[in-house]
């Protein structure tokens, strides 16, 4: 329609255009250009009437919608819960004329719109696309066929006798953010700022796994470790200013220029590492798959993500390009520390508050771990840990580090009621509102672990806990982040006693679920006998 409009006006101008003076050409170009927005804008009013079968909260007027109404401070997450318990399933949510969402939270809603074939699910632009030019078209990003493909090339990256090979480097990891805490606690310093710490520890972590890297970025800076950190930042900010959505401006801005010469350094970094590996696995051959011998201190090296990539074949024998190779470990380290960080650290603040809790977890870790002349948490003590997993799920409920999931489909969708969510809509699966419909969960905002006791969550339905997404284009890494996350847990609680900090935690979701001002907690360090 917007098209057949603009060619009726074209032809319609043209022969007027060629007999005018420059004045008069200028006129028409701007009745012209007024004409094609106003008609523009008026379709996408239209369209809203397609979801009037949503239930909508209260706009700021016609035209703006609900735009700026969304805080994602300690307040917005407040008034998130106020609206979840208002509409219980789900909302319509419009952003201005330009983009209209269906914001869902309970699972009757979710899983039809998760459960969707790979070949009809999409990720938007809206929430997605200002991270293309970093992450390129990585698993994250990548829809249809590409990314089948990918995540059958990738899968083997993350199977279990992979998986077991990382198990020492988070147990190395771990230990040098304990020495720097020991040696902070000798200054005098017994309040941290928790994810700070953790953030280095999961980068210094990843590094390892990803590139077998050592970038000793816990203990010194690096313009790599820097780069992401403010690509995370500049995504959030532009996502929030309406006219840097528009890529001819962000380019000019300031903020676009440091954008692009972080994405640069990152890129260069990655595509160094991926053409040296190539090279070797060239001249050499593929190296041996082997796990570290932490009782002998074997040096042998561990197969890292880049080896798995860079053999992997799909059904007619070709393998990944080195730019697939390079998209795919930067969407690793993104996708893979920030949520890693947020899951761990808001773990650490939850036993800081409940102590009962944590000291249930120090005994049972003690106890798996009696009798031995090492600390390293090994491969098979992660399923001796179950209380502890339950203290992990519960953490994950109450503050999940990816609080939303977007997406769009290529055809209607079907959701409860009768109701039809047109297809290019964008669905906004929202993991908090889920995870804090008191529908689902009596007293969502009390830190309980008995809710995942094995009994306790026979009647629950699978899409109600749902931190790693789920359905086919569900977290590929979560076996992943869990291990890492027992790891680090086990060994912080049997080394320190976890205390509240010296003020109050606020809530701040950007990409992630952060925290206003740092998260401030006390260590207290056990000694043997204590542990």
């Amino acid at each position: 329609m917007f098209a057949v409009l603009f060619g009726k006006l074209r032809d319609l101008l043209y022969p007027l255009l060629s007999s005018c003076s420059v004045f008069h050409v200028l006129g028409l170009s701007a009745l012209t250009l007024t004409l094609l927005l106003t008609g523009r804008l008026a379709q996408l009013l239209w369209k809203r009437r397609e979801l009037c079968c949503f239930p909508c909260p209260p706009q700021r007027n016609w035209l703006l919608g609900h735009m700026g109404m969304i805080r994602t401070d300690e307040v917005g997450m407040q008034e998130v819960d106020e609206l979840i318990r208002t509409y219980r399933h789900c909302c319509a949510w419009f952003l201005g004329p330009f983009y209209n969402i269906i914001r869902l939270f309970h699972p009757d809603y979710l899983k039809p719109l998760l459960l969707a074939s790979a070949s009809i699910t999409f990720k938007d632009e809206l929430f997605y696309g200002f991270m293309r030019p970093w992450l390129g078209q990585g698993l994250v990003l990548s829809n249809g066929k590409e990314w089948s493909r990918q995540r059958r090339l990738l899968t083997p990256a993350f199977h279990f006798d992979i998986l077991k090979n990382y198990v020492y480097i988070f147990n190395q990891s771990s230990n040098i953010m304990h020495e720097k805490w020991r040696r902070l606690l000798a200054e005098g310093k017994d309040e941290l700022d928790m994810f700070e710490h953790v953030t280095l520890m999961t980068l210094d972590s990843l590094l390892k796994c990803t590139f077998s890297y050592d970038s000793q970025c816990q203990e010194t800076s690096s313009e790599y470790i820097s780069a992401i950190f403010e690509l995370s930042e500049l995504v959030v900010a532009r996502q929030r200013f309406l006219p840097h959505h528009w890529e001819w401006l962000y380019k000019r801005s300031a903020d676009g220029r440091r954008f692009r010469r972080a994405c640069d350094l990152v890129h260069n970094f990655t595509a160094a590492i991926v053409e040296e590996r190539r090279s070797k696995l060239l001249k050499h051959g593929p190296p041996d798959s082997c796990t570290r011998n932490n009782t002998t201190g074997s040096k042998k090296k561990t197969v890292d993500f880049i080896d798995v990539l860079l053999l992997s074949k799909d059904e007619n024998g070709e393998g990944l390009s080195n730019e697939e190779i390079k998209a795919q470990a930067d969407t690793f380290m993104f996708a893979g520390h920030d949520t890693t960080a947020s899951a761990i650290s808001w773990l650490l603040y939850n036993l800081a508050m409940h102590q009962e809790y944590q000291e249930r977890c120090r005994s049972e870790i003690n106890a798996v771990l009696s009798n031995r002349d090492t600390e390293d948490i090994t491969w098979d003590d992660l399923s001796n840990l179950p209380f502890t997993t339950m203290c992990i799920k519960e953490s994950l409920r109450l503050h999940p580090p990816a609080a939303t999931v977007t997406r769009y489909y290529s055809q209607d969708m079907s959701v409860p009621g009768g109701r039809i969510i047109p297809q290019g809509n964008i669905c906004l699966i929202s993991v908090y509102g889920t995870h804090h419909n008191p529908e689902l969960w009596p007293n969502p905002e009390v830190y309980d672990p008995m809710r995942f006791d094995p009994e306790n969550s026979k009647q629950r339905s699978s899409y109600a806990f749902i931190p790693f997404s789920a359905g086919p284009r569900n977290c590929i890494g979560q076996s992943f982040a869990l291990a890492e996350i027992r790891v680090v847990v086990a060994l912080t609680l049997r080394r320190f006693r976890i205390l509240p900090g010296s003020r109050p935690t606020k809530r701040l979701y950007k990409i992630i679920m952060r925290t206003e001002d740092g998260m401030p907690l006390k260590l207290e360090p056990l000694t043997p006998s204590q542990e």
